[in-house]
């Protein structure tokens, strides 16, 4: 069963720019983990200043690994300037088949 990742960040107005840069810098890395079914990147077509994240990951052990991974760390080490409001991370369980 799939575990799967709904991850949403508000940037700060005048880091928007600075923040898309660290958020795409992730993509390839994180496709490229053991355990990443997929990790997709968007905009929120209302709001240029949201960006989520929609990822699915083959088991708790796959994400919990993903969240160590050193390619995450500008944005931990930024998050503060960057971020406008803390990240939202809604997790669920996938209980229809992967596509």
């Amino acid at each position: 069963m799939a575990i799967t990742v709904i991850g949403t960040l508000k940037a700060r107005p005048e880091r928007r720019d600075e923040l898309q840069g660290v958020l795409a810098a992730m993509v390839a890395p994180t496709r490229a983990e053991p355990g990443c079914i997929n990790y997709d990147f968007h905009v929120d077509a209302a709001d240029p200043c949201v960006f989520v994240f929609y990822e699915n990951w083959r088991s708790d052990a796959d994400l919990e690994a993903h969240m160590k991974m050193p390619h995450l760390q500008p944005l931990l080490a930024q998050a503060d300037a960057l971020l406008a409001e803390p990240v939202d991370v809604r997790r669920l369980t996938m209980i229809s088949d992967l596509a």
